[in-house]
């Protein structure tokens, strides 16, 4: 009587052999596919930041033109104010 039956072993460590090597490429594959999707992920989000930093910039771009307007605004009553005041004295 034997310990251990050849032909189980065999079969065994055949099995092993083929179904190790799947199982790597299995755990792989899902990495790469894992690191892909954060990769995609941060490209869609880096992008989002992007369109929201343009979005900011033409809104400051076009609060800086209204200011502008409202200086000039100032600038010519200001100017007119003192106008005025030389002609009193």
């Amino acid at each position: 009587m034997t310990l251990y039956d050849p032909d189980a072993i065999v079969w065994t460590l055949g099995v092993l052999v083929l179904i190790v090597p799947v199982l790597i490429v299995a755990i792989r594959q899902s990495g790469a596919t894992a690191r892909t999707k954060a990769q995609l992920a941060r490209e869609r989000e880096f992008q989002r930041l992007t369109e929201l930093a343009l979005n900011t910039q033409e809104l400051t771009e076009h609060k800086l033109g209204e200011i502008a307007l409202q200086l000039e605004e100032i600038r010519t009553r200001v100017t007119s104010v003192e106008r005025s005041l030389r002609e009193i004295e």
